[in-house]
């Protein structure tokens, strides 16, 4: 059976390669729980070979100057928004997201290739005149050389052009280790920006699991590493990377709490509740998976409007339009977070509604879970403390604003929160105040415009620099500082020993 599969191969130096390897990985499509394709993982020597390919072509990329980079992405963003389509709908397939929040994926990856578009102006260093005596001082950022990024399942277009887009504006070249699970498009991905124009081996794409990751961060041309994933293995990666002298950013996971007070619009919050913890099936770090309402009759009122809401949200395939979500991605996922739900009964929770056991007919064996809903969850329970990343949200009731801005600042993670009221003061204490990375203000997922800045705190992130925006750009660079004096002519060089100062 497995010789009539689609197989997806690796792209190195501007070719697909096929694998050496022997070792696949399924690729299922979530819809019908059948394996629709195998992907080739690499060898240690082919991750190898695809590091050398990128540096070679790294050094005429970088003298490329900015400009003509940023026609490259230009040109790109234009190839992407003429195949949005074909992408939305090879996404969906491997991942399982509807066809409307594939095109968001896509879209949101496409805002950062916009951003950098303008790399020229982002590259502009500082300069002082007269900083000294005829002493000029001035600062130019210079690309890393080789650097990578090991991407996720849950968001295979965005996240990779979250990284890639800025590291090769700047003038590096770039090896992209997507997830195993959904990996047609990041090679689609890679595809477009050779026809856009982008010289062959300044991006590759290898595939793989924990060997193909450890073989990253163990090589020594490789200079720095973007990932994104659960916090256990972004810790990994984080410790890994820096003990081999590479600059790393590991995003990790979350559990996104959404405050409601008191004089908060009921409607609006159900109505962005319902996306914000349901869509994509939960399967985002910036989903809201936990709720807090402040005081009992928020909570009553809030658990009243709750219900109709998640009784009205529709689960069906991908490609159906009328659908709220689709499937989960894998069927581990699904009984992990079956499992979860279980757990929560155990430990005490109310299960208000319980989304095991949802068939589709005709998909019985897709990864479908329906919409669960727990009330009274207390911080001590599991449930409560882990990411679930599925379509589960728990109501964890605060009985003040002390209580409810204790609740996600003393969690372990810290990646992105909200909180809804018309109290202009409470938001402004409450965003102030709050420990953690982004905060959503009557927002539901505060995820940044990709010319900010993307990155959680505590647990959820691990180094000192986020994505995109202008964080990028220093992530993916290294500042070099020129002060320099032209000679005036003295005849007798006494100034050639002085340091330079403002004195």
């Amino acid at each position: 059976m497995s010789g009539t599969l689609r197989e997806i191969d690796l792209f190195i130096g501007g070719e697909t390669v096929r694998s050496t390897s022997g070792r696949f990985g399924d690729v299922f499509n979530p819809n019908t729980g059948k394996v629709q394709a195998r992907v080739q993982f690499a060898t240690d020597a082919e991750i190898a070979r695809a590091v050398e390919v990128a540096k070679a072509a790294q050094i005429g990329w970088a003298a490329t100057n900015p400009q003509r980079r940023a026609r490259v992405m230009f040109e790109f963003k234009r190839l992407i928004e003429r195949d949005m389509d074909r992408l939305a709908e090879l996404l969906s397939s491997e991942h399982g997201k509807v066809i409307a929040d594939s095109k968001g994926d896509i879209q949101r990856g496409l805002e950062v290739i916009e951003f950098a578009c303008g790399i020229p102006h982002a590259l502009k260093g500082e300069y002082t005149q007269g900083a000294g005596p005829g002493i000029d001082v001035y600062s130019m950022r210079q690309p890393l050389g080789v650097v990578a990024g090991i991407t996720p399942f849950n968001f295979p277009a965005m996240i990779p052009m979250w990284m890639f887009g800025v590291a090769i504006a700047v003038g590096n070249a770039f090896i992209l280790k997507p997830s195993e699970r959904d990996p047609s498009v990041p090679i689609e991905l890679a595809k477009l920006m050779m026809e856009a124009g982008l010289p062959a081996g300044v991006l590759n794409v290898v595939h793989g699991d924990k060997s193909a990751v450890d073989a990253i961060l163990d090589h020594g041309d490789i200079h720095a590493v973007s990932f994104v994933g659960s916090s256990d293995i972004a810790h990994y990666v984080y410790q890994r990377g820096a003990a081999a002298g590479k600059r790393v950013q590991a995003m990790g996971g979350a559990k996104n709490h959404g405050i409601v007070m008191p004089d908060a619009d009921l409607d609006q919050v159900v109505n962005d509740l319902a996306g914000a913890a349901f869509g994509s099936a939960g399967e985002r770090c910036m989903a809201l998976p936990v709720v807090v309402p402040v005081g009992d009759k928020t909570a009553a009122n809030l658990r009243e409007k709750l219900l109709p809401a998640i009784a009205a949200l529709r689960v069906g395939i991908s490609t159906d339009a009328e659908a709220h979500y689709g499937p989960v991605v894998t069927a581990a996922h699904k009984a992990k977070i079956e499992n979860y739900i279980q757990m929560g009964v155990d430990e005490g929770a109310e299960l208000v509604v319980d989304g095991r056991g949802f068939s589709l007919q005709g998909h019985e064996d897709g990864f479908f879970v329906g919409p669960s809903l727990f009330d009274r969850v207390k911080t001590n329970m599991r449930t409560y403390q882990e990411e679930i990343f599925g379509p589960v949200l728990q109501m964890v009731r605060a009985d003040s604003f002390e209580d409810a801005l204790t609740l996600p600042t003393q969690h372990q993670y810290g990646n992105g929160v909200a909180i809804f009221t018309r109290n202009g003061h409470a938001a402004r204490e409450f965003a102030a105040r709050v420990n953690v990375g982004m905060v959503g203000i009557n927002v539901p997922i505060p995820v940044p415009v990709a010319y900010h800045t993307f990155g959680g705190w505590k647990r959820s992130a691990f180094g000192d620099t986020n994505q995109h925006g202008m964080e990028g750009v220093k992530f993916w660079t290294k500042v070099k500082t020129i002060t320099q004096r032209w000679p005036d002519g003295s005849p007798d060089g006494s100034n050639a020993f002085v340091i330079p100062t403002m004195g």
